[in-house]
């Protein structure tokens, strides 16, 4: 199809040539300039009232102020966020249909390629990087150890007596566990779960030993006693957490870990709509009202170009894919 095509423009007559490519540059900037003239789709790949989904809301009920357009949040579950990230990178590149996307976009594609069946970095234009924040690693009250030293002290002396329970294979948190592993040479048992939800449900009872979750589902158990924070996986201490230290402090270094969320469009969207969007997102990051809102989650605001999320998701996935090569992990959902 492609030779016929260009056979068929060369027997063009060269003036025709150059006002057909005129009309069709001058149609795409009427719209690109027009953008957005009707309601925005966005994808949120988890499950209607799930973190991600909440602040997926949150964001699209304040965009839609900027772009002056409803923005319409559409959940599309399974397969780890592989279904509702395949929709978007099949749908039209014209800047209506986006993707809400977070740590497994990346942790996914990395770990279980065969399933999540997309390229983060070659089938999507980034957007926007939205906020970026750490995990914590809990365990139970009743734990033999109370800090991550002494886990590792632990865990060294029991190899697969500690059990790790995730919110599914191929995630954020099971990747955490295996960098970790890899870092500390420990044997720690992974529990895949559906959700974090169910995971922190058998941590407090007593089923398994440890889990890495965003500070915000977990804060309150930690407040309450009933779990003990033993490290953050960012660089730096979390507000939310002050006292908890990061696991360079712990004597895990190397094993930092970052939850993230961000607006990717399907790759071919036009760079003026992919920098309207942009630029519209930048304002909304710019509000109080969503300052307080998203730092209240124990998360960072990470303002700037599409070229920041660009960058961010190049190295999650290649820092991801290493590990899952070198660690030489078969992983199956």
């Amino acid at each position: 199809m492609w030779v016929q095509y260009n056979l068929g423009w060369l027997k063009t007559p060269p003036n025709m040539r150059f006002f057909s490519a005129l009309i069709t540059a001058l149609v795409a900037t009427s719209a690109c300039a027009q953008f957005p003239d009707r309601p925005i789709k966005l994808i949120v790949p988890f499950a209607a009232g799930a973190g991600t989904d909440a602040v997926a809301r949150f964001v699209a009920q304040k965009l839609e102020v900027e772009v002056k357009q409803p923005i319409v949040v559409e959940n599309r579950v399974g397969a780890s966020g592989a279904i509702g990230t395949q929709a978007v990178a099949a749908a039209p590149a014209d800047g209506y249909t986006l993707l809400f996307i977070a740590s497994p976009f990346t942790t996914v594609a990395a770990a279980t390629p065969q399933i999540a069946n997309y390229d983060p970095v070659k089938q999507f234009a980034p957007v926007a990087l939205i906020a970026t924040g750490p995990l914590v690693w809990i365990t139970g009250e009743k734990a033999p150890f109370a800090s991550m030293r002494e886990m590792i002290t632990f865990a060294k002396a029991n190899p697969g007596k500690l059990s790790y329970g995730s919110a599914g294979a191929g995630g954020v948190n099971h990747l955490a566990l295996e960098l970790f592993k890899a870092k500390t040479g420990t044997d720690i048992l992974h529990v895949p779960y559906k959700g974090i939800a169910p995971a922190t449900t058998d941590l407090l009872g007593g089923s398994i030993s440890l889990l890495t979750g965003t500070i915000p589902a977990v804060l309150q158990h930690v407040k309450s006693g009933k779990a003990r924070a033993l490290a953050v996986t960012g660089d730096k201490r979390s507000a939310l957490l002050p006292d908890v230290p990061t696991m360079k402090e712990a004597g895990a270094n190397g094993t930092e870990v970052y939850n993230y969320w961000g607006i990717v469009a399907p790759q071919g969207t036009p760079a003026p709509i992919v920098a309207r969007l942009n630029t519209e997102v930048q304002k909304l990051l710019a509000q109080k009202e969503v300052q307080e809102r998203l730092t209240g989650d124990g998360v960072e605001l990470t303002p700037g170009g599409p070229d920041r999320l660009t960058s961010f998701i190049n190295s999650d996935f290649n820092g991801w894919k290493k590990l899952v090569i070198d660690a030489k992990l078969k992983i199956e959902q």
